[in-house]
């Protein structure tokens, strides 16, 4: 899995998620969101496109890192999840707890941050 995290202004951050959010890489991915947050971008938006799987424990992993975002006054939103992630999302209603958005402009107007 590969973490990029991209600073914008005001606490606002875009975070690139590749590859598999499972139990193999849900406890770095929990480490590297919670380190952004504790560094002051509480709002973050997740970009997970190019996430190809996604398990239970990697969806606590978003869960945990929605909350610790929520404790700082933050929040997460999801951007273009790939049909998997989509799926996993509804199945667990997810997807009424994360704001989802098709694109990383959509998803920082809402979050609070500049989109470039």
């Amino acid at each position: 899995m590969q973490i990029e995290l991209e600073p914008r202004d005001q606490g606002a951050a875009l975070v690139n998620v590749q590859g598999r959010l499972d139990a193999a890489a849900a406890p770095t991915f929990k480490q590297q969101i919670t380190d952004a947050i504790s560094q002051g971008n509480v709002r973050l938006a997740l970009h997970i496109a190019h996430v190809s799987f996604m398990d239970s424990t990697g969806l606590g992993a978003l869960v945990s890192a929605l909350k610790a975002a929520r404790k700082a006054n933050g929040d997460i939103s999801i951007i273009a999840p790939s049909p998997q992630v989509q799926k996993l999302l509804k199945l667990t209603a997810m997807d009424r707890v994360f704001r989802v958005f098709p694109s990383p402009d959509e998803a920082l107007q809402q979050l609070g941050g500049r989109s470039s």
